[in-house]
């Protein structure tokens, strides 16, 4: 029995890694999955690590699109290279590289390459990367990182719009890191909830516009930052909510407030009190985001949308975003940070927290 030399099995990975991607291609582009999905399954279900999207934007776009048609003439019309490639390279997505390929990467300015939250400015539009793995949880540290981050925004008087999106491209936000909360105590725990509510005021009556690019699941205190933003851009995988609930506490950076005026009373009841997420194309249509898109438009989206928003007059936007918001909300969070502190510092509070970090059902006694 003959054995497949080097050169042979060099070749061999090369032709099965390149049909891979165009089979990938060709499921996103009929609408099958998602291409967050996609990844995840040729890596769960295949072993195919990285996955087709994730390699080709290491490898870059334009490298393979070459590799492509070299191997359509060679092999085959099997190995024609997908329109979504073509469209991406003549876009000048070319991958990490470029700064987005199939998925967006930061290119954080002078100072915030090691930081939990990336600043990366491009010229009257910045963004914000949420980079704090594996799940972007929101820690003091990262409280800290984006008052530091606004602060330099704020200051930087060319800035127009600001854009919060996440560098891992399988979530946007899992919430609050719950470790975290458990070290606290009443008065850092308080002051947390101070320094957080107080950025999110901030970003309402800035005359800065904010958007959130939600590119997979915002949860909890993720939900919360996208909610506080002026406009929400939501990826056709992303999905939304507050599950704060099954810890034995309740949303603690304005779920409580937010959530009804963007759906009504009743839907943001049933999201609160049930903790279940509500899928990307629902929270359009409740409201919840403006617009929903494929996922590899996402960050294109956003920045169509915040260079547009970057040309309109300051002051006039300042005041649209001052007379739009309920009067009533600054009171309302007042006592959402009452009775989140009161519910946090309950037996059931503990439990549910202690189940949740020990992986097990919690069993509230409702003390």
């Amino acid at each position: 029995m003959s054995t497949l030399n080097e050169l042979d099995t060099e070749a061999l990975v090369d032709r099965f890694t390149l049909k891979a991607l165009v089979e990938s291609c060709l499921v996103l582009e009929e609408g099958v999955a998602s291409m967050k999905d996609i990844d995840l399954g040729m890596m769960a279900g295949a072993g195919i690590i990285p996955p087709p999207f994730a390699r080709a934007d290491q490898l870059g776009l334009d490298v393979l699109l070459a590799r492509l048609e070299r191997a359509e003439l060679e092999w085959g019309e099997n190995f024609e290279p997908p329109l979504i490639l073509r469209r991406l390279v003549a876009q000048g997505r070319l991958g990490a590289k470029s700064g987005q390929g199939f998925f967006p990467y930061a290119r954080p300015d002078d100072g915030w390459a090691e930081s939990p939250v990336k600043l990366e400015t491009r010229g009257e539009v910045a963004i914000a990367w949420l980079d704090r793995p594996p799940a972007n949880s929101i820690s003091p540290e990262v409280v800290q990182t984006l008052r530091k981050l606004w602060f330099e925004v704020s200051e930087a008087h060319q800035i127009r719009a600001l854009i919060f999106a996440s560098a891992n491209p399988m979530l946007f936000c899992a919430g609050a890191d719950i470790k975290a909360f458990t070290k606290m105590d009443a008065e850092a725990g308080q002051d947390l909830l101070d320094a957080m509510h107080g950025l999110l005021r901030d970003f309402e009556r800035s005359r800065i516009v904010t958007i959130a690019a939600v590119n997979a699941l915002a949860f909890g205190g993720g939900c919360e930052l996208a909610m506080a933003c002026d406009l929400r851009i939501a990826a056709e995988s992303a999905s939304f909510g507050q599950p704060e609930i099954n810890l034995g506490i309740i949303p603690g950076f304005g779920g409580t407030q937010r959530l009804p005026r963007l759906v009504g009373t009743s839907k943001a009841l049933e999201m609160n009190l049930s903790g279940e997420p509500v899928s990307a194309e629902e929270a359009y249509e409740l409201g919840l985001v403006n617009r929903l898109v494929p996922d590899h438009e996402l960050l294109d989206t956003a920045l169509a949308w915040a260079r547009k928003l970057a040309g309109q007059a300051p002051l006039a936007i300042e005041q649209i975003k001052r007379v739009s918001g309920q009067g009533d909300l600054d009171d309302g969070i007042a006592a959402e940070k009452e009775a989140f502190a009161a519910v946090f510092a309950s037996e059931d509070a503990k439990e549910g927290i202690s189940a949740f970090l020990g992986k097990r059902t919690a069993r509230f006694t409702g003390k």
